[in-house]
């Protein structure tokens, strides 16, 4: 009899131990995913604050491209007041980013604008931000991902649907966004 309480007893501790050790991962698996996100956000709002300097810039070279200035900064309006899921977050900056490229595709029909010191120093400081976004974005999707292998594989879901350890959604931009990255001639 004693054998067999001490076989259970074991059985017990070692599945509590591993409910623990999972239950901890899942736990800091959600703080490096809030962390990652808020690496993000700051980068976001870099940006956020970028934008309307470029469009300055370009509005005074540029009096009558005032549509492509308006559409630019009617979308950085949206996307700075986007703060709903990952997802939808994404929407808002694909077309925020596609915006951009108009911006520049307007930019490419002035010379004396594509010299202007300032105008070159945004449009770096813009592309150091988007690669900082990207960097931190793949950081974003790479917890992501690992919350969700875990919330979707045996055994481990079972502690996620008790714990409610929810699946999130990846941070991902249309593929025509990503390749909206300004370029720098000097």
């Amino acid at each position: 009899m004693l054998p067999a309480l001490i076989i259970t007893g074991c059985v017990f501790l070692l599945a509590l131990i591993w409910v623990i050790v999972n239950y901890n991962r899942m736990a800091r698996i959600r703080q490096h995913i809030a962390e990652s996100w808020s690496d993000i956000d700051v980068e976001l709002k870099r940006r956020y604050e970028l934008v309307p300097n470029l469009v300055n810039t370009v509005k005074g070279y540029a009096k009558h491209e005032s549509e492509v200035l308006e559409e630019v900064t009617s979308l950085r309006n949206k996307a700075v007041a986007s703060t709903g899921s990952a997802t939808s977050q994404a929407v808002d900056e694909t077309a925020l980013l596609l915006g951009l490229s108009k911006l520049f595709a307007v930019v490419e029909n002035y010379p004396d604008l594509k010299a202007d010191t300032g105008f070159l120093a945004l449009q770096k400081e813009l592309a150091n931000t988007e690669d900082r976004i990207a960097a931190s974005r793949r950081f974003f999707n790479g917890n992501v991902r690992e919350m969700n292998q875990l919330t979707q594989t045996f055994p481990t879901n079972i502690i996620a649907s008790i714990f409610n350890f929810e699946e999130k959604d990846f941070f991902e931009l249309d593929s025509s966004a990503e390749r909206v990255v300004p370029h720098i001639e000097m």
